[in-house]
């Protein structure tokens, strides 16, 4: 319908909207955008080639090249990644020039602004406003990009007489055939529809929490990852270089596929992306917990006390006077020594960090009441004294966290003293062999260990720094000794070299071990918590112990929580310390059709009568189907047939027929996920009661278009359609 270079590109259907009038304007602006992206791409190029081949030989400014880089390299790749289909839409204030807002801000040479930044405060109109509350707009314009085209665009008219904005064309239908476009194996992009609601929640203040509850189809998913972008771009407390940054909490590992791609395509990839078991170590081969009885205890946070205890037990003074055989005499060490050691450690530092502290408190104290020797020769010998190593270590040992909570699990005696309110069928139940490995279940407490203890790695990398430090420091003071001897004037080069910041400067970083950080570790400015329900209290410690400020959004429902959540929000988040925040919901489901959610609702009612269930904003004319489960093959093979584009998910059965576009998955793990056709098969065998219910709910409600329940038995399983 338009010429070969041009930017849009509309099928026959939609002829009356390829005007000149319609579209004029925005083909003569998308150039513009075209050519001044060339001119960014080229001038990033550049940047980043310099940045590469320039040095940094010390430890600040190799950080500050590799820093560049890695923002040169991210914008690069979003200027490689887009042309003209960064631009979103346009807005037409009442008496104003239009504005195009797009996913980065973009001025051509002469500063003139071609692009209005989505985050930016002058393009909140362009998803905030509605015909309720117009927001000053007299009209605004979405478009929908497919190769580098825009293949439809739809109007909306906000002024009451229109003002010169042509009337609307379709300004729903084609924002609904953008909910039920075909789905792939990532989440398609979706920021032009992002609607007011959803905007309102991304765009809100993060000094406190927020807490976002919404049923499935309600965006929380979107709002989740477009707020984290949005956070990082107006908020400076988060954003700044100390800030800590953003981490982003999904379910599970197929959910964080599936999101992979949007925070880059929204310019940020600074947001680290996790699920709690990627938070520890362990969690890459913990199974899940098979005792009910131990998945609840373990979750309720209590047994951070028992730890806590265990680990007291390791850092108490003697008794009785420690006599150590020095060179120059016995060196008599009593109770009050060791306990003025350990005063000079800050509390709240974790158990094996502390060591260093109260060892050079020990030393010191030592060493001064030494009358034969000069002090700094006594603590020489004393710190490398191996029978002062080992009573050190015998009252302050350096402890490894996963034995400590291995320790707990296979020795009743040690459980039973550190948890005295557990009873004896709750220890029965944690009971475990050493070397059974690691349950979902015992991530959080191996992450309250370290905390409390530390990593022993870490201080022993640490040690090994300060050593070679050290050794690096005593080098270069005998290259400058050697110096001032061969200068005889004292004059020369041995006077600059005297000076101790000279020296400084000569250390080689290069010499020095560095010592590596847990970029998981945190601390972080803020955290995203997606499909948060299904957290308990312990695991929500674990987040807390990454974001002190507790500045949290937390985005859940409340019916789709598998163990059952019959607090509030508040009751729960606050057992963990997180009392200031604040509540929104959504209601609106962009994503299920109503025929679907008719069944998902009478589902999810039988075991949550209160459950929040949201409306559908459309219908899909196709009414839910049942079968029995030999079904599976033929309506996979129809359904593949009939559809070119798109992802149908089985869920409930071990095999399905195979197919780039066929998912086989759980319904536990399908929870963030979306696909435009489900097979739910046998749906009874998911189980009774809350989780039961919940699984089905789930299942369901991921479909887009089409949904089939098949049973083992050609009759329902489920109250009819």
């Amino acid at each position: 319908m338009t010429s070969p270079g041009a930017s849009f590109h509309l099928p026959a259907e939609l002829a009356h909207k390829t005007g000149a009038a319609d579209i004029g304007p925005d083909e003569e602006h998308f150039a513009r955008i075209a050519r001044a992206l060339e001119g960014r791409r080229r001038d990033a190029e550049r940047r980043l080639a310099a940045a590469r081949r320039s040095g940094g030989r010390d430890g600040q400014s190799a950080m500050d090249r590799d820093i560049e880089i890695h923002q040169l390299s991210a914008r690069l790749g979003v200027l490689e990644r887009y042309g003209r289909d960064l631009c979103l839409g346009r807005i037409e204030p009442e008496g104003g020039d239009p504005l195009y807002i797009g996913r980065i801000g973009l001025t051509d040479p002469d500063g003139r602004r071609l692009l209005v930044d989505w985050r930016a405060p002058a393009a909140e109109p362009f998803f905030g406003a509605t015909h309720a509350q117009p927001m000053g707009l007299a009209a605004r314009r979405r478009y929908r990009w497919a190769g580098g085209r825009v293949v439809d665009y739809w109007d909306e008219v906000f002024a009451p007489d229109g003002g010169d904005a042509r009337p609307a064309l379709d300004d729903q239908s084609a924002f609904i055939r953008a909910l039920s476009a075909a789905r792939g194996p990532a989440m398609r992009d979706v920021l032009a529809t992002i609607q007011a609601d959803q905007d309102a929640i991304i765009r809100a203040p993060a000094a406190d929490a927020l807490v976002v509850d919404g049923g499935p189809g309600t965006g929380k998913t979107v709002v989740a990852l477009h707020r984290a972008a949005y956070l990082l771009y107006a908020d400076a407390r988060i954003s700044s270089s100390g800030g800590g940054g953003v981490l982003f909490v999904g379910p599970g590992e197929s959910y964080l596929s599936y999101v992979d791609d949007v925070l880059p395509s929204l310019g940020e990839d600074s947001v680290r992306i996790a699920t709690m078991r990627r938070l520890v170590p362990e969690g890459e081969s913990a199974v899940p917990e098979a005792s009910d009885v131990a998945r609840r205890v373990k979750g309720a946070g209590d047994l951070e006390r028992a730890i806590a205890n265990v680990v007291r037990r390791y850092e108490r003074a003697p008794d009785e006077d420690v006599v150590i055989q020095a060179s120059w005499a016995d060196v008599d060490i009593e109770p009050e020594d060791w306990e003025q050691a350990i005063s000079a450690c800050e509390d709240g530092t974790p158990h094996n960090e502390a060591r260093d502290a109260i060892w050079e408190e020990l030393l010191e104290s030592l060493a001064m009441r030494v009358g034969e020797m000069p002090p700094h020769l006594a603590r020489r010998e004393l710190s490398s004294h191996p029978q002062l190593r080992a009573a050190f270590d015998a009252v302050w040992p350096v402890l490894d966290p996963p034995a400590l909570v291995e320790a707990l699990w296979a020795d009743e005696d040690l459980l039973a003293g550190a948890a005295p309110w557990l009873d004896r069928a709750e220890r029965g139940a944690l009971r475990r062999p050493r070397g059974s490995g690691w349950t979902d279940a015992d991530l959080p407490l191996l992450d309250a260990a370290r905390e409390l203890i530390g990593d022993p790695g870490l201080a022993q990398r640490r040690s090994a720094q300060r050593a070679a430090l050290m050794a690096e420091r005593e080098r270069i003071e005998t290259v400058v000794d050697y110096l001032s001897d061969a200068d005889e004037d004292g004059e020369g080069v041995s006077l600059m070299l005297a000076a101790a910041d000279m020296q400084e400067r000569l250390v080689d970083d290069g010499a020095i071990p560095t010592v590596d950080h847990d970029a998981l570790a945190g601390p972080f400015a803020h955290v995203v918590v997606d499909e948060a329900q299904e957290l308990t209290d312990a695991e929500w410690r674990m987040l807390v112990r990454r974001c002190p400020s507790k500045s949290f959004t937390i985005v859940g429902d409340r019916a789709q929580a598998r163990d059952g959540f019959a607090s509030s929000w508040h009751d729960r988040l606050g057992r963990v310390g997180i009392t200031r925040m604040a509540t929104t919901g959504l209601s609106i489901n962009y994503r299920t059709p109503a025929e679907i959610m008719s069944v998902a609702e009478r589902a999810i009612r039988e075991a949550l009568p209160d459950a929040n269930v949201p409306r559908s904003v459309r219908d899909s004319g196709e009414p839910v189907a049942r079968g029995a489960r030999s079904d599976l093959g033929r309506i996979v093979s129809e359904w593949l047939d009939a559809h070119e584009a798109g992802v149908l998910a089985v869920i409930g059965a071990d095999e399905a027929p195979r197919h780039p576009r066929v998912r086989v998955i759980r319904a536990r793990e399908a929870k963030g996920l979306e696909f435009d056709a489900v097979v739910l098969v046998d749906p009874d065998r998911l189980g009774t009661g809350i989780a039961g219910a919940v699984d089905r709910y789930v299942a369901m409600t991921r479909a887009t278009q089409r949904l089939w329940i098949l049973a083992s038995e050609a009759e329902p399983v489920l109250t009819p359609a």
